[in-house]
């Protein structure tokens, strides 16, 4: 799952990227509003978290032009701004949760997955199956033809990726994009590798393989 963190208080936005990345998450991290907007209109995320006091623009302009857009990543604001007010203004506004700071990493990792569960994008496909390759998102975990196969967490990644485009012919750059941050360096060979580790757990074992490669195009998982 991909996660953006809009906050331009630069400790706090490594302290937050750092826990959620340990966690198994992808984060992208923007520290002004007009980046956050940019990278929000260009990719898909699960859960956005949010700042208020930002420059260039700020965290309620950063709101109105999500909801505006039909963004639909849930929003969790998470602010030094305390009053009443400005939690209700928030939540009024399209946020789905508020957090005020100083915050104790557990619960702002409690909030982010309690968002995700109430995802329309998460829990629309809690189980994706392609022919007998099963994930289940909810546990974590993958099985083929009832086989549990014991994914890292870019593998597992990386496999929720292909899977969700079943049949898609998927790029390099689009994998590196959705799987990886936004500051990973492009010109190493890690989908390359990941791919190969992949087909070594889900496909060589088995009859049939899943993950083809379009040559000079991409992969693409699909039954054939």
């Amino acid at each position: 799952m991909r996660i953006l963190v809009i906050e331009d208080e630069v400790k706090t936005a490594a302290y937050v990227r750092q826990g959620l990345t340990e966690c198994g998450y992808v984060v992208d991290c923007v520290h002004s509003g007009s980046d956050g907007v940019y990278l929000a209109e260009q990719h898909e995320y699960e859960v956005i978290v949010l700042d208020i006091n930002l420059p260039e623009m700020d965290g309620w302009q950063v709101l109105e032009r999500l909801k505006r857009h039909a963004c639909p990543a849930r929003i969790l604001i998470l602010t030094a701004r305390s009053r009443l007010a400005d939690k209700v203004r928030g939540l009024e506004h399209g946020a789905d949760d508020y957090l005020i700071k100083p915050f104790e990493f557990p619960e702002l990792l409690a909030r982010v997955r309690a968002l995700m569960r109430r995802s329309d994008h998460s829990a629309s496909v809690e189980i994706i199956r392609v022919a007998d390759l099963e994930l289940d998102q909810g546990r974590h975990r993958a099985f083929r033809d009832g086989q549990r196969i014991d994914l890292t967490t870019k593998e597992f990644a990386l496999l929720h990726y292909l899977m969700r485009h079943a049949g898609v012919v998927l790029s390099r750059t689009q994998i590196i994009a959705q799987v990886w941050d936004m500051n990973f360096d492009c010109d190493t060979n890690v989908v390359e590798v990941s791919i190969r580790r992949l087909r070594a757990k889900i496909d060589e074992p088995f009859d049939a393989r899943l993950i083809h490669t379009r040559r000079g195009v991409g992969y693409v998982l699909e039954e054939r």
